[in-house]
């Protein structure tokens, strides 16, 4: 196979043209910023089908391997600003493929449409803009491949993992709280998780089958004390983890979500409703059973400044 990958630059997107080299395919890179290994430069944000199609010309599929921060504040309204990074793109993407003639892609997604789907009572879409535009973001993106091109939805939790100076983007924070003086303290509830690399084989997994099926990806379910810890201990300060109490956390996410109102501000997860996800076990079953360990090593190295 020869894939085109989106974001070969990325965490994730890096570690797919890893796996699909050796496996023996050819993968191509495209990416916002010149960096070794990126083959094509384009906005692909913004770029028209016209400009994509040149790209996707003569490969058999495409991964789309960017993200959007969903946390960051932005004026109201915020959804027409995340449908135009995270919907627009795909459709637009997916158009150009099918015109092409590819035959597969990938999208690198969110486990919030699995538990979308697993609890609709959550009213996840409703509450979330983030969780809206992924779900449209799917929808969509398989509408405009069409028949012939069907595409495959990972649904990612936690990834964890570095390919070369790429971290996951909200480890910087908990790298320098792990490594501080600063108790650690954590809720109820927790979050699966995955290495980077092993989300990169189960896409290219997905490639090699021509899979078109919502794929939620989980090497290990870790509570939020229990990934903590680990990443505490992986730094090397290894110290006690204090229980939060959940009235706190869900006070403290309420205020932060009332800020907001008064600053007429939203973020894509809205903060008023986070503690219901915060404080839930957001698990996926099965997971894979490969060890995470090495992978948040990779990401919080001992005795790194």
């Amino acid at each position: 196979m020869r894939i085109l990958v989106v974001g070969g630059s990325g965490l994730i997107g890096a570690h797919v043209v890893d796996v699909l080299r050796e496996r023996g395919h050819a993968a191509t890179t495209v990416a916002r910023t010149a960096q070794p290994g990126v083959d094509h430069l384009l906005d692909v944000g913004s770029a028209s089908i016209e400009e994509l199609r040149p790209l996707l010309a003569g490969h058999d599929g495409v991964v789309y391997a960017t993200r959007t921060e969903e946390q960051r504040p932005l004026p109201k309204p915020i959804y027409p600003e995340f449908r135009r990074d995270n919907v627009d793109p795909v459709v637009r993407l997916f158009t150009a493929a099918r015109l092409e003639g590819l035959t597969r892609g990938v999208v690198m997604g969110s486990y919030y449409t699995y538990f979308d789907r697993l609890h609709p009572q959550w009213r996840l879409a409703e509450r979330h803009t983030y969780i809206r535009c992924r779900l449209e973001q799917a929808r969509e993106g398989r509408a405009a491949a069409g028949e012939g091109l069907p595409v495959a939805v990972l649904e990612l939790p936690f990834v964890f993992g570095r390919a070369g100076d790429r971290l996951p983007n909200w480890a910087g924070p908990l790298d320098r709280w792990a490594r501080s003086r600063t108790p650690l303290v954590a809720p109820t509830g927790g979050s699966a998780a995955a290495s980077a690399r092993s989300v990169a084989e189960v896409a290219v997994d997905a490639l090699e089958k021509a899979s078109g099926a919502d794929i939620p990806v989980a090497d290990e379910n870790l509570t939020w004390h229990d990934m903590i810890a680990r990443i505490a201990d992986a730094v090397g300060r290894r110290r006690r983890v204090t229980r939060m109490p959940s009235g706190a956390a869900k006070a403290a996410l309420r205020l932060g979500g009332a800020l907001q109102a008064l600053g007429r501000k939203e973020s894509g997860v809205n903060p008023s409703y986070l503690a219901d996800l915060l404080l839930a076990d957001l698990f996926i079953e099965p997971t894979s059973g490969r060890p995470l360990d090495p992978a948040l090593r990779e990401t919080f190295p001992s005795g790194a400044a």
